[in-house]
């Protein structure tokens, strides 16, 4: 669905592989596109699955405050950092994936409240994170006795390994969770409930917008209904040919490495 300008008021975008390059970081030039489109009164919200303490240090680096939703959309966040909505997932649900037969070789990875708790030292993991703000604390997952979390999530280089976990995990648990692939080596596990999308829609209904009024920025499978909802929908060039494939409708634009998003908001929405 193509849009005159003037119908765009909010500007939605992931982070890793969208609105960050591949050093996990925003670049000067990114950030000035941003600031001259806050200046213009858009409404700006950045969705992302990372922890909402990881991801208030990076949108920082914007320079104003954003409405900010986080792993996938179990938290939101308002731009004077009120937390507007929360869900975890059960920990009896999460013990039953944890006692499943899952390859030592997987890192498994418990996003909790202020910390995140993973079964092993991962470096490639650790790079994503700049600033420590949301330190990880390997356990031994057998010795815990709750496991209430924001999200369950595996990684690992072998993208198939992690397509065989989620289909075991489904077939023990087949309406329990919402799933997605991040990243072809990032699989995540919410409660059934969460998705990006679904935040979203909270945050324009506070706001008076429609989706609409609203274009979204992504590169990854927990992107899909998000890039769906929304009036005007971009994906990364550096998105997998499988997602492209999937929203074969939608435009393809530069990569997170060339400023795609800036680049593309530069063109179409700065007067």
């Amino acid at each position: 669905m193509q849009h005159k300008n003037t119908e765009i008021k909010v500007i939605i975008s992931d982070l890793d592989g969208t609105l960050l390059n591949s050093n996990h970081q925003i670049s000067s030039y990114t950030k000035s596109v941003f600031q001259a489109l806050h200046k213009q009164n858009y409404l700006i919200v950045v969705a992302t699955g990372r922890h909402h303490l990881d991801a208030m240090a990076i949108v920082k680096e914007l320079g104003f405050p954003v409405y900010l939703v986080t792993s996938n959309g179990a938290r939101i966040h308002a731009p004077d950092q009120e937390l507007l909505y929360a869900i975890n997932m059960k920990s009896e649900s999460i013990a039953s994936v944890l006692a499943l037969d899952i390859d030592p070789e997987i890192t498994t990875v418990l996003f909790r409240e202020n910390v995140w708790q993973t079964s092993k030292t991962n470096t490639k993991l650790n790079s994503f994170q700049k600033e420590m703000t949301y330190p990880p604390q390997v356990v031994a997952f057998d010795s815990l006795d709750d496991y209430s979390a924001i999200k369950l999530f595996f990684t690992h280089d072998d993208h198939q390994k992690l397509v065989d976990l989620k289909e075991q995990i489904l077939i023990q648990h087949p309406d329990e969770f919402s799933h997605a692939f991040s990243l072809p080596i990032c699989l995540e596990f919410m409660d059934k409930s969460v998705d990006k999308s679904v935040a979203i829609a909270k945050i324009l209904a506070l706001e008076g917008h429609t989706f609409e009024e609203a274009i979204s920025f992504g590169d990854g499978f927990n992107d899909e209904k998000m890039l769906f909802a929304t009036g005007k929908a971009l994906v990364m060039g550096n998105a997998p040919e499988s997602l492209k494939n999937k929203l074969a409708h939608l435009e393809v634009i530069l990569t997170n490495n060339e400023d795609g998003v800036a680049t593309y908001l530069s063109n179409k929405l700065i007067n």
